[in-house]
């Protein structure tokens, strides 16, 4: 490397600057292969041979390199203006850490005024009560049974005397009752079913008979034939060649009746002798004859005659005459009656069963027996044109019935007639009342509590139907509002009475708040508040009472 330098001056560089005057601002420059050459350009002070002025070299170095001086400087003032935030500027975090914790004050709740009770909690689902399937019979059909018209729709509601379906033209229509129709009810009869039957007819307003006999009668025949009409259906037809044989049996009696008329006045005649007028006659006449014999030789003081004997021949001929009219033998003629009287019974006998078989009747098809009318149907699976084969619909009671269950422990809790609530889906409250409490049968088993909630609108039987909701009974409860405050505020008095601690200044003193002791007597605890009536002092809703510090 060679290194090579020139000078402010024309003059040969001699010497050796010193660090002050000197700056090497030269370059390196190849001066010949492999080698390096340095320029330079050498400050001599005043003093030195060339003539340069001090402190030009300096001034060159800063004006070359003015962009690094003035990157030092920015970061020297960084870092001083750092320093400076750091010691002087706290985060929150850190100034919450390092501040000096607060002076303790009291704890303190409100009192509160309302009612107090304690609740037992259960699920209940929300249905209409006492939902069946609902099955037509068809047996007393002989053809096929189609669904001919009268189909409800779902939500219509079935009273007594509606109609569920039409099958093949004929009604089906709804009675109240429990048993189900299993037969053909008829004249002659009788049967639980029978006595079900005049009851639901008699609860309509429809004349039956007596209802507490259970034979199938002529009053409830009418009855029928009246349940018929207000349907608005014709009677079920009589069975086969039933009116034929009535209209027979009509004439047979005609005929019979005709027969014992005529016997009655064979046996008439008979009985009555009829008497021979000639006979009778000569009779009468001899009767007379001998009369006059007697009469004269009665009245003939000279007559020396057999008077006694003509008294006789008298007797004779009155006995002569009366055996004219001597009943006559009519054991022909009472016999022939008795036939006839026979056959007019038998007649008639097979008249009332002619007529029985003509009267109206109820077939098992016809009637639909279900329980807690109104009921609503909530499933139909028949339509007009089709066979009713299997579940024709299902139908429910017409009100809503809440069904949950409980624990035993707090099944025994309950009473029927209690009066709950439930959140309807728009958070108003809903009231529902105990009606049935059903316990387990074993001792661990959970006890079935059904509730009927208040009335409910239409749509709000929308909301609700087939929801589950949280069911609040109260099993103890103050009676109206009462002033309440949670147990951790009562504190026990010398005596064992009482006290609560009411603060009357502000909390935040801590020990230093000014607060009064109430004297208090306490009643129902319940939802973690205890009821508290003030016995001695003044409490009242809103004051705060210390629970702790």
């Amino acid at each position: 490397m060679t290194l090579k330098g020139r000078s402010d001056s024309s003059e040969p560089v001699s010497g050796n600057p010193s660090d002050d005057d000197t700056m090497v601002i030269a370059e390196l420059e190849d001066d010949s292969p492999g080698q390096e050459v340095l320029e330079f350009d050498e400050l001599v002070d005043a003093d030195g041979a060339g003539g340069s002025k001090k402190g030009t070299g300096w001034s060159r170095v800063f004006r070359g390199n003015k962009g690094l001086w003035i990157s030092a400087v920015v970061a020297i003032v960084a870092l001083i203006g750092g320093l400076l935030i750091g010691h002087f500027i706290t985060s929150p975090a850190d100034a919450a850490n390092n501040a000096k914790a607060p002076d303790p004050g009291l704890i303190t709740v409100p009192v509160e005024y309302g009612k107090l009770s304690n609740d037992v909690t259960i699920r209940s689902d929300i249905s209409f009560a006492d939902s069946v399937e609902v099955k037509l019979d068809t047996s007393s059909f002989s053809g096929g049974a189609i669904v001919t018209g009268q189909v409800p729709a779902v939500g219509t509601e079935l009273k007594a005397l509606s109609i569920v379906a039409e099958i093949s033209g004929r009604p089906v229509f709804v009675l109240p009752g429990d048993l189900p129709s299993y037969r053909t009810l008829r004249m002659g009869v009788s049967g639980p079913d029978v006595l079900q039957l005049k009851q639901a007819l008699a609860s309509v307003g429809i004349a039956a008979g007596d209802v507490a006999n259970n034979v199938f009668d002529q009053a409830l025949a009418d009855g029928i034939a009246t349940l018929y009409a207000q349907v608005g259906y014709p009677l079920p037809p009589s069975p086969e060649g039933a009116d034929e044989a009535f209209r027979a049996a009509q004439q047979s009696v005609t005929d019979a009746q005709t027969n014992v008329n005529q016997a009655q006045a064979a046996y008439d005649n008979a009985a009555n002798g009829s008497v021979d007028p000639v006979a009778l006659k000569q009779a009468d006449n001899r009767v007379s004859a001998a009369q006059r014999a007697v009469t004269a030789a009665e009245n003939d003081p000279d007559f020396e005659g057999d008077l006694q004997g003509l008294r006789d021949d008298l007797a004779l001929a009155q006995l002569e005459r009366d055996q004219l009219f001597a009943d006559p033998d009519t054991s022909g003629e009472w016999s022939a009656l008795e036939s006839a009287r026979a056959g007019l019974t038998s007649a008639q006998e097979s008249l009332a069963d002619a007529r029985e078989a003509i009267q109206p009747y109820l077939p098992s098809s016809e009637v639909l027996y279900l329980s807690q009318l109104p009921r609503l149907v909530n499933e139909v699976n028949i339509a007009r044109g089709s066979a009713p084969e299997g579940v024709a619909m299902s139908v429910s009671g017409a009100t809503l019935e809440l069904a949950g269950s409980v624990d035993a422990a707090d099944g025994k809790l309950l009473t029927v007639g209690t009066v709950a609530t439930f959140a309807m889906p728009d958070d108003t409250e809903h009231t529902a009342t105990i009606t049935k409490i059903e316990p387990g049968k074993n001792a661990t088993d959970r006890w079935s509590v059904t509730l009927e909630p208040a009335p409910f609108t239409a749509e709000q039987i929308q909301q609700v139907q087939g929801s589950n909701v949280r069911v609040q009974i109260p099993v103890g409860a103050t009676e109206g509002d009462v002033l309440s405050v949670p147990p951790s505020a009562l504190t026990a008095g010398p005596g064992g009475e009482s006290r609560v601690e009411v603060v009357v200044g502000d909390p935040r003193d801590g020990e230093k708040a000014e607060t009064r002791l109430v004297t208090v007597e306490t009643g129902l605890a319940a939802g973690g508040y205890v009821e508290v009536k003030p016995i001695k002092g003044e409490l009242e809703k809103g004051d705060l009472v210390v629970v702790g510090s």
